[in-house]
């Protein structure tokens, strides 16, 4: 017998992975950590597309293992597949407003694992 995973599983299952090859492949973890607990808030006040950018711009280890983390689990989940480039996604002209904040809903809920396992792994 199977048992289903819920969603916050699922969420949880995968920002572990994700935090733990931060910690493995040493990608800047403390930085990581950092942008980490910050990233609801920026996302919250400056949104999902432009925080990403900014993610995208900096160029740094850290700042692109958490769009790449962000990216593959929210475009699983808007329809996508985990190769799609969510940044992409959003710019396109196809993706209308109701699509954009599920999407900027769950980078949050995500966010707020990663965070919690950051917390506890990179210190």
């Amino acid at each position: 017998m199977s048992v289903q995973r819920t969603l916050e599983q699922q969420r949880a299952e995968q920002a572990w992975k994700d935090v733990r090859a931060v910690k493995e492949n040493n990608r800047k973890p403390k930085e990581y950590l950092a942008l980490a607990r910050r990233a609801p808030a920026d996302i919250q006040s400056h949104g999902l597309a432009q925080t990403l950018a900014f993610w995208r711009a900096k160029g740094e280890p850290h700042h692109l293992a958490l769009y790449e983390h962000v990216s593959r689990w929210v475009m699983q989940h808007v329809g996508g597949t985990q190769d799609d480039d969510l940044l992409a996604w959003i710019t396109n002209p196809n993706t209308d407003s109701t699509r954009y904040r599920q999407a900027a809903v769950e980078a949050l809920a995500f966010l707020e694992w990663i965070k919690r396992f950051a917390e506890a792994e990179l210190k």
